[in-house]
């Protein structure tokens, strides 16, 4: 019935151009993408680790070590005893005292968590935060991140169970919280965001949605709370850096470069008037065939 009137079913050749020039944009925007995320993680800190060598590494090497050697000094009952006393925080704890030991914190390893597999992102995190964000505003990042999941989780055992799954249960308190995971979560997220990397973001913030839903517990909830803290602190870094402009010409420059005021009437540009010459007024005596004399044909 279509074929009658000259409809045919399917898609027309405009169609198939449509979705062609779709496809072709989504490709290119996925390529340039993943090329500025390649140059932003990988490529710059390169760069910067070619320049300033191994002292760009001095906080990855200082969290490596701090955590073997917090790891190491735990596997003995007194050593157990001293890192308990000097990193151990728990919610029971006195305020003052668990910001006290907050920073000692982050280089003693979780309990469940394998030591080793986690030393290697904690280098790699703040390998790359330091070598892009430099060194205050790393140790910023990773105790900012770190010491917000540990206050949050206090507010959500004072609501207590319920609340559509905000609140926690009493007994959470003596839970103990330490570990850089929090920090590592932080740092990555806060790139991920300022370097405009959504690879990274989903290995990250995605990682963590779905730990905190297969394993719901206490270190998950931290871990979402670092994102949250961390999307937080780059959007607001993000806002009060300078925005890009097209380059314009100041009203200074421009008057020194032309000699006059902005907004002024352009000067008159003289012009040479141009000369005609008058064609030859051929008269009686100039007439041509006529010799010097004036006259013609004589000798």
């Amino acid at each position: 019935m279509l074929q009658r009137y000259g409809v045919t079913a399917g898609r027309g050749p405009r169609d198939t151009g449509r979705g062609r020039d779709l496809a072709a944009r989504a490709a290119l925007f996925v390529v340039r993408t993943l090329r500025a995320e390649w140059h932003g993680i990988v490529v710059d800190p390169v760069r910067q680790l070619t320049r300033r060598g191994l002292s760009g590494l001095v906080l990855a090497f200082v969290a490596a070590f701090g955590v073997i050697f917090f790891h190491a000094l735990a596997q003995h009952p007194t050593g157990e005893t001293v890192v308990r006393l000097t990193g151990g925080v728990q919610a029971d704890l006195p305020l003052w005292l668990a910001l006290l030991r907050t920073p000692v914190s982050l280089y003693v390893p979780a309990l469940d968590l394998p030591v080793w597999a986690g030393i290697t992102q904690l280098f790699v995190a703040f390998a790359l935060a330091e070598l892009t964000l430099g060194r205050r505003r790393t140790l910023f990042l990773s105790y900012a991140t770190t010491l917000a999941g540990t206050l949050t989780v206090r507010v959500m055992i004072a609501i207590g169970p319920g609340w559509w799954g905000l609140g926690l249960p009493p007994e959470t308190a003596h839970v103990l919280d330490t570990g850089p995971s929090a920090a590592v979560v932080g740092l990555f997220t806060y790139l991920s965001v300022v370097r405009r990397a959504p690879v990274v973001f989903l290995l990250t913030g995605g990682s963590m949605v779905a730990e905190s839903v297969i394993k719901p517990n206490l270190a998950g909830r931290e871990h979402l709370i670092a994102v949250a803290a961390a999307i937080v602190l780059a959007l607001v870094h993000e806002r009060g850096r300078p925005r890009l402009r097209l380059p314009r010409l100041p009203r200074t420059a421009f008057a020194a470069r032309t000699g006059r005021a902005v907004g002024a009437c352009p000067e008159p540009v003289l012009r040479r008037p141009e000369v005609t010459c008058p064609a030859p007024a051929f008269g009686a005596d100039h007439a041509p065939g006529r010799g010097a004399g004036g006259r013609t044909g004589e000798t």
